[in-house]
């Protein structure tokens, strides 16, 4: 979406990869601590879909979820700040990948403790290391975790591509505003069809 100088397109590299950001029980469960409402049904199956059509196509996928020590020091002040992440501590229910979704057993998983997926992990490594030079996201939540990590690929040298219907947050205007935000400053945000097409291709 172009807005006068900002929103130029990014496009597809050679080498894509597609990680699913968080996207576990805490998030999509009706119980869950941080549960992102109705539309966690839709994120779900929309990501299974982009799984399924990624592993056809030879694509890799990486996982994300998060875990912290029972004092919460490893996540600092962001553990301070959302008091909801102690549902992370140790190896709860909440911690795990949704359901419906299955990592296999050679999809890269990371674990995390603060809203990038890059921060504090070996992503950035890996993906250079693979040859990566394009990061399709999808995940939770939008306004935290989603767009973190969409910043930092960008500022590391990934084009970012963020799947509309493959991610979600709790509060529908922080949805879209960020969506807005992504497409003009950091990367590309496209539809679940585009996305799809693309990775067939």
């Amino acid at each position: 979406m172009r807005d006068g100088p900002f929103g130029a397109r990014l496009g597809w590299g050679a080498r894509p990869t597609l990680i699913v950001v968080d996207l576990v029980r805490a998030y999509t469960e009706p119980d869950g601590p941080l549960h992102i409402g109705a539309r966690s049904t839709a994120v779900v199956r929309a990501v299974a879909d982009l799984v399924d059509v990624a592993r056809t196509a030879d694509v890799p996928v990486i996982w994300t979820t998060v875990r912290y020590r029972p004092d919460g020091l490893d996540g600092g002040v962001f553990f301070r700040k959302v008091p909801a992440l102690s549902c992370f501590v140790g190896d709860g229910a909440h911690g795990r990948v949704a359901a419906g979704l299955a990592p296999a057993d050679d999809d890269l998983r990371i674990e995390k403790r603060f809203p990038s997926a890059f921060a504090g992990t070996p992503l950035a490594a890996h993906l250079t290391a693979a040859g990566v030079d394009t990061l399709v996201i999808t995940g939770v939540s939008t306004s935290g975790c989603v767009r973190a990590t969409a910043t930092d690929a960008m500022s590391s040298g990934f084009a970012p591509i963020v799947v509309r219907d493959a991610v979600g947050d709790r509060d529908a205007a922080a949805h879209h505003a960020n969506l807005h935000d992504i497409d003009t400053k950091i990367g590309d945000v496209i539809d679940l069809a585009e996305a799809i097409a693309a990775l067939r291709g």
